[in-house]
């Protein structure tokens, strides 16, 4: 009977792990007022791009234009009073030569002197604040990054502080962070690996590979940039952090996705096709044909899949002719004709040699 054969395929390998993890964006705000007051302008489109510094929000200005106002008139008031009192100082020292004035009024009229100086430097920090407030009437973009839609419209009264409503967020994604976590067993592994040096880091983490959940493809890349600093006792597992320059914005916080990562240093394996391989209870069997065109069983060790094909660890030959198609129709001992086919093309798509003598 006729049957699709080929030999086993050599390369070099890395034993790999995959995590599934969640999006999330590197900075995250929420927008709120810094300044209480009627908010008369909403100053973006819901969901767009902002810059760092963009205005976003106008709070009525007015009751904070008045106070500074009346700030900078405090500070006239206490830059007259200083020039008066520093000219009975001066009149008191002169006063004093001649001891036409007592000390108790000369030291009186210091005290003046030295309070109008405090009550100026009062006056000046109260038109700083003054200052600040109004400039807080404009709510301007902390990031950059994408900003949510608008919470509060034109006309409703905004609270100040850390409890106020919250205006708008806005989410930094580029990067984007991808969450995992990867369980105490593969962390162990992973970091003897790194020790040793047989898996190689720079300063900007390790490469790792991700894949999102309509595709199965792990074509973004990415940096193993941070881990957590302990174990979860609960769940035996490690908090890691994969960062992903996402250029495009394409990636969102919040979507899942699996993350694959080097589980060791490469090594010369010899791979198959997965579906050559047989399974009689607890063993793994592959079949070859001999040179005497003869079925013959053998005991294989698997490995991990890789790009579709099998990791055969042990018990397999780079000279041995394996059964690919046809299993159906090979019995131990029975004689075949192998037909070569390419094993790493799929099933459908394999177009066997004719056979000699054809």
């Amino acid at each position: 009977m006729p049957v699709s054969v080929a030999s086993p395929i050599k390369r070099k390998v890395a034993d790999v792990a995959e995590f599934t993890g969640r999006f999330e964006a590197s900075a995250l705000v929420e927008v709120r007022a810094q300044v209480s007051g009627q908010l008369m302008q909403v100053a973006f489109k819901d969901g767009a791009e902002v810059k760092k510094g963009d205005l976003l929000f106008k709070i009525d200005p007015r009751t904070y234009e008045a106070a500074l106002q009346s700030a900078e008139a405090a500070v006239i008031t206490a830059n007259t009073r200083i020039q008066l009192t520093k000219s009975d100082v001066d009149r008191a020292k002169d006063l004093l030569k001649t001891d036409n004035i007592s000390g108790q009024v000369a030291q009186q009229r210091t005290q003046a002197y030295q309070e109008a100086l405090a009550s100026l430097q009062s006056a000046q920090a109260q038109v700083a604040t003054a200052k600040l407030n109004l400039e807080w009437t404009d709510v301007r973009s902390p990031i950059d990054g994408r900003i949510g839609r608008k919470l509060v419209t034109e006309g409703n009264l905004i609270a100040a502080g850390a409890s106020s409503t919250v205006l708008t967020t806005i989410v930094n994604v580029k990067p984007i962070y991808f969450y995992f976590d990867i369980d105490e067993q593969n962390f162990l592994r992973y970091m003897n690996y790194v020790r040793g040096g047989e898996i190689k880091q720079d300063e900007n983490g390790a490469p790792v590979m991700v894949s999102l959940p309509d595709s199965n493809k792990f074509d973004i890349d990415g940096r193993l940039d941070f881990r957590d600093n302990q174990l979860d006792q609960q769940t035996g597992t490690l908090r890691l952090r994969a960062t992903i320059p996402n250029l495009d914005s394409f990636l969102t916080p919040g979507v899942f996705g699996r993350v694959r990562i080097q589980m060791s240093p490469e090594y010369d394996a010899l791979l198959i096709p997965d579906d050559a391989i047989l399974s009689d209870q607890t063993r793994k069997i592959v079949m070859t044909v001999g040179p005497d065109k003869k079925v013959a069983p053998k005991v294989v060790t698997l490995g991990q899949l890789n790009d579709g094909l099998r990791v055969i660890k042990s018990g397999l030959a780079p000279t041995d002719t394996i059964i690919v198609n046809g299993l159906m129709r090979a019995r131990p001992g029975a004689e075949v004709i192998p037909q070569p086919v390419d094993p790493t093309k799929p099933a459908d798509q394999q177009h066997a040699a004719p056979a000699a003598g054809k």
